[in-house]
């Protein structure tokens, strides 16, 4: 009987500590990423944001690989980060303030002041 009431305890306990595990989610994201400074700024903001433990930009797809901790962030913040950052995220425009201190080649090319087309990023 003592030993049924140790193994149930401990059971518990495991039980208990898995439930307080965060768990993690992968979600993709949409963004206006031009180039190498594009995928390094937004990688570099997402790395300081809370929840988030790992970010990939894929530059052919213009997307970002984010995986967080659900119980610390979720999409939107996510999103509202990318977009403080300068840039489109899904359908969260990015910040004009943030989007006009980029670089002229991290631009969307209908903004950009000069042709770039010959600008290897």
């Amino acid at each position: 009987m003592k030993n049924t009431l140790i193994l149930f305890m401990m059971l518990a306990f495991s039980v208990s500590l898995y439930a307080q595990q965060p768990k993690t989610q992968v979600i993709n994201i949409k963004v206006s990423s031009q180039c190498e400074d594009c995928k390094e700024t937004i990688e570099r903001a997402l790395a300081f944001e809370r929840g988030i433990t790992k970010s990939t930009v894929d530059l052919e797809t213009n997307t970002v690989e984010v995986t967080y901790k659900t119980g610390k962030t979720n999409p939107d913040k996510i999103r509202k980060a990318i977009s403080a950052a300068g840039y489109d995220a899904d359908e969260v425009k990015a910040d004009p303030k943030a989007y006009k201190a980029l670089k002229d080649c991290c631009k969307k090319p209908e903004d950009r002041e000069f042709d770039h087309s010959g600008h290897d990023h």
